[in-house]
C-alpha cells in the first residue's frame, strides 16, 4: 500500500461496463486496486492504463466466480489481505427474456454469480474489515429489485436478494465502523442489452443513463453515505416516502392473533 493509499478496493467483473469505470474512478480516489474478472488479457490492458494514469497499485486477478474452486481461492485471497478497505460487488449477469423463455441452468448459473459469489466475497471481507474497525462493501443491485415485474423474475429475485441482504449488513455493522451501500442502476449503456440480444438502439434513449454517468452519481451517493443509491431517481422524497412506509408497515407485522380480515366465519376451514 503506497503513503498516500486509501486501501486496496477490490473491484469484481472490472474488465467491463461499470466494473471498469469503477476501478478506474476509485484509482483516480486514492485507493489502490484488485481487479476481478474471467479476461486476464483485458485485466492486464486495464492495469497498465490504470498504472499509468494514477500511479496506484494494481492487482489483476482473472477467476471465474462461477467456478466454485476459483471463487474459492478468491475468498481465500481476500480473507488474508489486511490492506483491503473496500469490495465492490459489482459481478453479475442479467436478462430481459422472460422466465418461461429462459433456460433453467442459466438461470441457476445467475443466482450463483448474482447472489452466492456476492455472498461468499462479503463473508471473506467482514471479519477482516470488524476487526481492523474500518471497511466499505459497495454491492451492486438494480431498480428490478424494487420493481420485479421489469424484467426477468430471477433477475430481478436475485437483485431484491442483495437489495435486502446489503439493508441487513447495515443493521449488523453500522456501529462497527463499516460503510454498505447498495447501488440500483435503472437501464445503462453496457454490455447487458446486446449480451441478451436487445441492442442499445432499441430502446429509448431517454430512459438510458451512460455508464460512466451512473458509476460518478454512484460514487457521490457512496460519498454522501447513502445506504440505497439510485442514481436515476430525481425525486429523492420518493425513496424516503418507500422507505418510511416500509417501517411503518414492519411495526405492523408482530401479532399474537391474525388479521380481522381473516377471521370471519366464511373464511374459516
Amino acid at each position: 500500500m503506497n503513503k498516500s493509499s486509501k486501501g486496496t478496493a477490490v473491484v469484481t467483473g472490472a474488465s467491463t461496463g461499470m466494473g471498469a469505470i469503477y476501478a478506474a474512478r476509485l484509482a483516480r480516489m486514492g485507493y489502490d486496486l484488485m481487479i476481478v474478472a474471467r479476461n486476464h488479457n483485458r485485466l492486464n490492458q486495464m492495469a497498465s492504463h490504470i498504472t499509468g494514469d494514477t500511479e496506484c497499485n494494481v492487482e489483476v486477478v482473472a477467476a471465474d466466480l462461477n467456478d466454485s474452486q476459483q471463487l474459492a481461492a478468491l475468498e481465500e485471497k481476500l480473507r488474508n489481505d489486511a490492506s483491503i478497505t473496500l469490495l465492490v460487488n459489482n459481478a453479475g449477469v442479467g436478462t430481459h427474456t422472460s422466465l418461461i423463455d429462459s433456460n433453467v441452468e442459466q438461470m441457476t448459473t445467475m443466482i450463483n454469480l448474482n447472489v452466492t459469489a456476492l455472498t461468499r466475497l462479503t463473508y471473506a471481507v467482514v471479519p477482516g474489515f470488524i476487526n481492523r474497525g474500518k471497511g466499505a462493501i459497495i454491492n451492486i443491485a438494480s431498480i428490478v429489485g424494487i420493481a420485479p415485474e421489469i424484467l426477468n423474475g430471477v433477475y430481478g429475485g436475485s437483485k431484491a436478494y442483495v437489495l435486502a441482504f446489503t439493508q441487513s449488513l447495515h443493521r449488523e455493522l453500522a456501529d462497527k465502523g463499516i460503510q454498505v451501500q447498495a447501488v440500483l442502476p435503472s437501464a445503462t449503456a453496457t454490455p447487458f442489452w446486446e449480451n441478451g440480444g436487445l441492442p442499445l438502439s432499441q430502446l429509448d434513449p431517454g430512459i438510458v443513463m451512460q455508464a460512466e454517468d451512473m458509476v460518478d452519481a454512484a460514487l457521490a451517493g457512496f460519498q454522501l453515505g447513502e445506504l440505497i443509491t439510485i442514481p436515476s431517481l430525481h425525486d429523492e422524497s420518493r425513496l424516503q416516502n418507500w422507505e418510511q412506509a416500509r417501517q411503518a408497515i414492519i411495526e405492523d407485522f408482530s401479532h399474537n392473533v391474525p388479521a380481522t380480515r381473516y377471521q370471519s366465519s366464511s373464511s374459516k376451514i
